[in-house]
């Protein structure tokens, strides 16, 4: 394992975890750095940095300095495609999203980054993405059949294939401003399978969201929107708390 999953599979022996997410395009340099200070005050453990499409590799490059000199999380690339990497960041999600119609998204697009990602030294971290409804916009331009929410075989087998590539994490995406999350049963029912650590996000703004998800199986929360429309308030301070409190467990 490389430096950033080495740390954060010793944190999560401790329990669950939190990552931020910052889009660069919607929160520039100051903005962003404000937000990864006052997340990792409060116990995020990460920040992706990603999101919309068509970032520039400049963009990403600014932010991901910004990031690096105010706060000391880790800061992971949450790719969109080669104009996401920066050798700026400390790594990169090199995954693969499992349940796209375009084989791009599936394996081509990897083989093209895979010499840039080596060349930046950027740590590559192998995940299974697999997007659920109702998907967003991530699943309108993933071109995914997204996992009907009642589908929990369909999303176990594959989860379950995603741990049999090789893959360290399995992320259940239900997309940026869903109306809710992951279902629980679905969570549940994955975590059941599953050896590697499971993410979820989309669809989480409450704390009550967060417990859900959490006592489903859920290892690892990621929350994008709740602070793009909320800032460091109330919904993020309180899925942070669960997160905390399960630690404590």
């Amino acid at each position: 394992m490389g430096k950033v999953l080495d740390r954060l599979t010793e944190r999560l022996a401790h329990g669950p975890l939190h990552f931020t997410l910052i889009d660069p395009d919607k929160s520039p340099g100051p903005k962003a750095a404000a937000i990864a200070r006052g997340a990792e005050a409060l116990g995020s453990d990460a920040v992706l940095l990603g999101g919309s499409t068509g970032i520039s590799p400049e963009k990403m490059a600014e932010v991901a300095r910004a990031l690096k000199t105010s706060a000391g999380l880790p800061v992971i690339i949450f790719p969109e495609g080669e104009g996401s990497l920066t050798r700026e960041a400390d790594a990169v999600l090199f995954m693969s999203l499992l349940n796209s119609r375009n084989l791009d998204l599936v394996i081509r697009a990897h083989v093209k980054a895979a010499p840039a990602v080596r060349a930046m030294g950027l740590e590559p971290i192998p995940l299974g993405y697999i997007v659920v409804a109702p998907g967003m916009r991530v699943g309108a331009v993933g071109e995914v059949d997204a996992v009907p929410r009642e589908a929990t075989r369909l999303a176990q087998g594959y989860a379950l294939a995603a741990e049999f590539l090789g893959m360290r994490w399995v992320y259940l995406e239900a997309g940026s401003g869903a109306p809710a999350p992951v279902p629980v049963e679905m969570v549940r029912a994955v975590r059941e399978v599953l050896s590697i650590p499971l993410i979820v996000g989309g669809g989480i703004r409450t704390g009550l969201d967060a417990r859900r998800l959490l006592d489903a199986g859920a290892q690892i929360l990621v929350t994008g929107t709740v602070t793009e429309e909320e800032g460091l308030g109330n919904g993020f301070r309180a899925i942070l708390d669960e997160v905390r409190r399960s630690r404590g467990r």
